[in-house]
Formats: C-alpha cells, structure tokens, sequence
C-alpha cells in the first residue's frame, strides 16, 4: 500500500522485522543445543563485542571485533545473534 503525501508517494514500509527476530529464533536453534545455550552463547559474544568497542579507544586489542558487517547504531545482542545465523562462530557445549 502507498501513502500519499505533499512532497509524493511513499513507498509500502518493509516487512522485514528488524531486531531480535532477525534471525529467526527458530534459524538460531538449529545452531545450538536449547534456548538457554543460545541465550548464554549469544550473551558472552555480545559482552566480547561491547569490551571490543570499549577498548578501541584506549588501543588495545585484546578482544575480537564483530565478524559480520553492523549497522548503524546495532546493538551487540543483534550482532552477535547475526554471527550465530551466519555460522562464523564455533560454539562447543559447556563454554
């Protein structure tokens, strides 16, 4: 559906859902063994991205930065859920 406007149309809004859904939670399961690995897998990643982020101004590198490209403004959580989608992760059980 378009919407008129003063200035000319607007374009349908995508509807592809941005965030947390994004991958599916169902995709991100495969990847793991339960909810509550993917939970603590996707959480230490995302601490090891926002220590990345927090250390780049101090220079050291002690932490490895995000493997996927982010976007603008895209939290860590996000971030590191696109890493496990993606498959540049190795995850073992118990870590």
């Amino acid at each position: 559906m378009s919407i008129p406007t003063e200035l000319g149309v607007l374009a349908e809004p995508a509807n592809t859902p941005l965030g947390i859904t994004n991958p599916p939670i169902d995709d991100l399961l495969e990847k793991v063994s339960s909810k509550y690995a993917l939970v603590i897998y996707a959480a230490k990643r995302a601490r090891q991205i926002n220590d990345y982020y927090a250390q780049l101004g101090e220079g050291l590198l002690e932490y490895v930065g995000p493997l996927v490209e982010p976007g603008a403004r895209e939290k860590p959580l996000s971030i590191a859920m696109r890493e496990i989608h993606a498959g540049v992760l190795e995850h073992t059980e118990g870590e």
